[in-house]
């Protein structure tokens, strides 16, 4: 039997995202609309609004939908901006982030992923303003720097220097950090050239890979 998909999105909402304190109607919204089924493999579909990572094959997971709810709330993002997403996996965060930013770009450092995401994406019709590039996502992308906010969906050894010298001042970057097993969801606001971070909360994400990351 089909699930009613709206119905389950609701239920995401309420008792996944609010309940844990998103607020931001914006991301709400976003995550509402958008189709997180439509961004696995077939095989795990009825699995795709669990409260866990969900694999989308290749070693590589969806992130649960509060931690890309959480990730997007903290860039605090007004609809004018540029963002670099780092790891785009199969593509989902890119389209939340995509319909509350002007743009974004998205690196994947998998090809087959990266043309996952351009296939979902372009599928449920949230391609228009989203560019997804197959490269090394831990030094950024320079071509389209600065960016007014950088969220990164895998785990770095410690904040890569490249994603911050691509952000612009002022700008929003999020990223986990910390070894394989235990990490911390990093916010770092860089403002007239100082650099600040909080932590929101400790997580677990897949590595990230390339010259800034896990190798």
């Amino acid at each position: 039997m089909i699930p009613d998909w709206e119905t389950v999105r609701r239920t995401m909402i309420e008792g996944q995202l609010r309940a844990r304190g998103i607020r931001d109607e914006r991301v709400l919204r976003a995550m509402e609309s958008i189709p997180r089924e439509e961004f696995v493999p077939p095989d795990v579909r009825l699995l795709a609004y669990r409260d866990d990572p969900v694999p989308i094959g290749l070693g590589q997971t969806i992130s649960q939908p509060y931690m890309t709810a959480l990730m997007a709330e903290v860039l605090d993002l007004k609809g004018t901006e540029t963002v670099l997403e780092v790891g785009a996996g199969c593509g989902y965060a890119a389209a939340v982030l995509g319909s509350l930013a002007a743009r974004v770009i998205a690196v994947e450092i998998v090809p087959a992923l990266a043309q996952m995401a351009r296939d979902n994406l372009r599928r449920v019709g949230r391609d228009a303003n989203i560019t997804v590039i197959s490269g090394d996502g831990s030094m950024g992308h320079a071509l389209f720097a600065p960016y007014d906010a950088i969220s990164v969906a895998a785990a770095a050894p410690e904040i890569p220097t490249a994603l911050v010298e691509q952000l612009r001042d002022p700008g929003w970057l999020v990223v986990p950090v910390g070894s394989l097993d235990d990490q911390e969801l990093r916010v770092v606001r860089k403002e007239r050239g100082r650099i600040d971070y909080s932590v929101r909360t400790y997580c677990r994400f897949v590595p990230l890979r390339g010259g800034e990351g896990w190798q």
